[in-house]
């Protein structure tokens, strides 16, 4: 354990300052039993989906990683359930309702608060998921980062304490979002959880467009892809990334 470093529990680590929490999980991925995390609020050298910059406030958002270990029968899936441990996360503690903007960034009042990444680990098993949630970021931080499309809970009105929120964040989407949830998701995927995040999910009945064209997105399968209907009426199936109209991102 390096130096600074304090374990909450047997599930959960806090680092005062790290690098990248998604890449400190990696290399210390045997510290970590089925279930566990580390976080922080002050990371210096995170990054997106596709490689994208994460900019860091130091003490102003929270920085999380669980560890799963465990057997997952449909691992592509697991973005979504992500999604939906947060947004569970952020509703117990704050009372709001996050809107998911598939696959897996949650946006509130239609900008993002919420990134997430999932990695496999070097032991070619275990998977990481990275999740960053804005707290209290100021409107310059978004401003100088060039994110006219994020925000955080504060600017949004959301009472946040910044000296109690993150590890209670971090011990309720380790104990609840992840380690109990597995129970079922391990077993059955993302089957159980699609209607509850058709709920959520801002896409559907949207306009969306994608490399090569644009259509209706109509619904979310049992293996979390997102269906569109194009103007000829055919269907097309997406793994990758959609913009959507009316929301950050939208062409």
């Amino acid at each position: 354990m390096e130096a600074g470093a304090a374990v909450l529990n047997e599930s959960v680590i806090y680092l005062p300052q790290v690098g990248s929490t998604n890449a400190w999980a990696k290399e210390n991925i045997a510290q970590f039993g089925p279930v566990g995390a580390v976080y922080t609020t002050d990371q210096t050298a995170g990054r997106g989906r596709l490689g994208r910059g994460w900019v860091d406030a130091p003490g102003k958002g929270l920085y999380y990683t669980a560890v799963i270990k465990t057997d997952l029968v449909q691992p592509s899936t697991l973005p979504l359930f992500a999604s939906l441990a947060v947004c569970d996360a952020l509703k117990q503690r704050y009372g709001i309702d996050c809107q998911i903007k598939w696959p897996n960034d949650l946006l509130l009042n239609g900008k993002k608060i919420v990134g997430i990444l999932c990695e496999v680990a070097s032991d070619g098993h275990s998977i990481v998921v990275g999740i960053g949630i804005n707290l209290a970021q100021p409107q310059e931080y978004f401003d100088a980062a060039g994110l006219p499309h994020g925000t955080s809970l504060a600017l949004q009105g959301v009472n946040v304490d910044l000296d109690v929120d993150p590890e209670w964040l971090a011990q309720y989407m380790t104990d609840f979002g992840f380690d109990r949830a597995l129970y079922t998701y391990e077993a059955e995927g993302f089957a159980p959880y699609r209607e509850k995040y058709k709920a959520q999910c801002v896409n559907l009945g949207r306009r969306v467009t994608y490399d090569g064209g644009a259509g209706i997105a109509t619904d979310i399968d049992d293996e979390g892809r997102l269906i569109v209907h194009d103007e000829s009426g055919d269907t097309h199936v997406f793994t990758g990334e959609v913009s959507v109209r009316g929301i950050y991102g939208a062409v």
